[in-house]
């Protein structure tokens, strides 16, 4: 099992697994570049070979990548679409370059233009990305808790995303466990773990899973309400957690905690908490 926090990159950006090496994570999340606005800038090659040099040196793997959170391939807009699909394209090159493996991807918003149209706008631009770009990096479709007009918070919404790709080799999911339970699946009970990930198996294949985000929720069950909290410090609670990282059909993938941090003493107790219920050490 691997375990990891999503990572600051400030400074440059190789500095982010100095950081994952000092909190102990075995893997990590980072953002690429400044995930709020359009332009990035370029990657500097002697920053690129530090970046691989250092993740071979600590052995931090799989390293991935999310994607900024102004890309919406869902929405109707079509100068947003379009705009959305070149900073996509741009993103998941910056991500094979560094040689992370994955490349995590929320779904967007349909912005009232229906669920429906929203899934199949994602899919027409995810099939325009993977033919424009040939990414080596594996894309993760990540589930999401449903707030507003966004897609993604219904297991069955990333099916009919990959049932509508042209190449679905190089696609994946990413399980949050904050937005699973925001979105209506009782993952805090033994029962309700059990049933969801059944259900996902049935719709999806649990094979396709992996990266967990391993996040205690502040929102209530089935509220749709996006806000995660420290492990065992939740709605889910600590029982609830321990009975989802120490699943079995959940070992071999990277668990990733996005949990609130103000310095990076939240990251360690964390890290420590996540560690002390995983059964497997």
């Amino acid at each position: 099992m691997r375990i990891g926090v999503h990572v600051s990159i400030a400074g440059k950006i190789y500095e982010a697994l100095r950081r994952a090496k000092e909190l102990g994570l075995d893997t990590m999340q980072i953002f690429s570049r400044n995930p709020r606005g359009w332009q990035a800038s370029e990657l500097e090659p002697s920053n690129v070979e530090e970046f691989k040099r250092l993740k071979i040196k600590y052995d931090i793997r799989p390293v991935v990548v999310h994607i900024p959170y102004i890309i919406n391939l869902a929405t109707p807009d079509g100068n947003l679409y379009k705009k959305s699909i070149d900073a996509y394209i741009e993103d998941i090159k910056r991500a094979d370059t560094l040689g992370a493996e994955y490349f995590v991807t929320h779904l967007g918003s349909h912005v009232g233009s229906g669920e429906e149209n929203g899934i199949k706008r994602f899919a027409n631009a995810l099939n325009e990305i993977i033919k424009r770009a040939k990414p080596k990096t594996q894309i993760l479709l990540e589930n999401t808790a449903g707030p507003g007009f966004s897609i993604g918070y219904k297991f069955e919404h990333l099916r009919d995303i990959i049932d509508g790709l042209d190449n679905t080799s190089g696609v994946g999911v990413c399980l949050d466990t904050a937005h699973t339970f925001e979105a209506g699946y009782d993952v805090r009970t033994q029962e309700g773990l059990k049933d969801t990930l059944k259900g996902f198996d049935n719709i999806l294949g649990l094979d396709l899973i992996k990266v967990v985000h391993f996040n205690d929720s502040m929102s209530p069950f089935n509220s749709h309400v996006d806000r995660h909290q420290h492990i065992g410090k939740g709605k889910i609670g600590l029982e609830g957690m321990a009975r989802i990282i120490n699943h079995p059909r959940l070992k071999d993938a990277a668990f990733i905690m996005e949990t609130p941090k103000k310095t990076d003493k939240d990251d360690k107790r964390n890290m420590a908490t996540a560690r002390r219920i995983y059964k497997g050490k």
